[in-house]
């Protein structure tokens, strides 16, 4: 069975959902919820998460959250484990409550934040759970447009890209949310790339160059090919041949047989590329000999750090 990539860094930005098992209910009165954002508030000091917007439904939730430390799967751990020993024993159950693994987003904070702080307060109202976001009361807009907050709310961010001014902040803020009122939004869920990033390209790639090595080698990663993705086979033996003085076709016909390794090396870490389809980009080298190729110079870059930042340099000047 497939399962979703966690990247996890410092400062990053997410949006997270988990919906009750078979859509059933999560939520089944007023103490319930208040029990939930008990658990938000604990995980809090105990994780130091910074939670943006929220909004609890019937049978799931959506929380916006900044993890100064690369703790997520922590912080949704202790969350929804808790909320669900809880609900088990109140309600003299057992088993699951939420519908497998909750579902991260990671978000372009610059494109996205503000949007997604929008989409996230008005969820109750595309459901018709309420006429307006300010009627209803499992989610964290009043915290946004009231003098009275919840300390599990951190909303100086998102109200300080309206404006510097407080007021001016609030007001500007209720009014990007509410003009949206009845008015079909493009969901910018539907954005997002390989069930897992929401930003723009250039967002993307950097996200994806920052994962370990190896992340993506499990075949039971979901979306594993998109990912591998983040460069085209021409931007790499272009950015090669720009940063050490050789020609495309020394490359392409293993005239320099260091720097078609290093190639190789490179399409297999950066690209969705097939061994045969790498192969084909070099005189039909077999199936086996991009592996080889690959596990060779793999094992150079182990033993020299000059090459590991002669490969850092070159992967930087990529014109993706």
């Amino acid at each position: 069975m497939a399962r979703p990539l966690r990247i996890e860094y410092e400062g990053a930005f997410y949006h997270v959902t988990s919906r009750g098992n078979e859509h059933k209910k999560i939520f089944y009165s007023k103490s319930d919820y208040e029990k939930f954002k008990h658990y938000l508030k604990e995980a809090k000091d105990k994780y130091g998460y910074l939670l943006h917007s929220f909004a609890l439904m019937t049978n799931h939730y959506h929380l916006l959250i900044e993890t100064p430390n690369p703790n997520l799967s922590s912080v949704m751990h202790y969350i929804n484990s808790s909320y669900t020993n809880y609900i088990n024993i109140k309600r003299k159950r057992s088993g699951h409550l939420f519908q497998g693994r909750y579902k991260a987003i990671l978000i372009d904070r610059d494109d996205y934040l503000l949007e997604l702080s929008r989409y996230i307060h008005l969820n109750p109202v595309r459901t018709e759970m309420a006429e307006r976001p300010e009627n209803y009361p499992y989610s964290s807009y009043s915290d946004y447009i009231t003098r009275e907050r919840e300390d599990i709310v951190y909303r100086d961010l998102i109200l300080g890209m309206m404006s510097r001014n407080k007021k001016v902040a609030i007001k500007w803020y209720k009014n990007f949310v509410e003009k949206a009122i009845g008015i079909k939004l493009e969901n910018p869920l539907q954005k997002v790339y390989a069930g897992l990033i929401l930003g723009r390209e250039k967002f993307i790639k950097e996200v994806l160059n920052e994962l370990k090595e190896g992340s993506l080698d499990r075949e039971d990663v979901s979306h594993r090919r998109a990912l591998k993705a983040t460069y085209s086979a021409e931007e790499i033996i272009e950015s090669i041949c720009t940063n050490l003085d050789v020609r495309q076709y020394e490359i392409i016909n293993n005239k320099r047989k260091k720097y078609r390794d290093m190639a190789i090396f490179l399409m297999k870490k950066s690209t969705s590329l097939t061994n045969r389809q790498i192969g084909s980009l070099f005189g039909n080298l077999s199936y086996s000999g991009v592996a080889k190729a690959n596990q060779r110079f793999s094992e150079k870059t182990k033993r020299d750090n000059g090459l590991k930042r002669k490969i850092e340099q070159i992967m930087s000047n990529v014109k993706g």
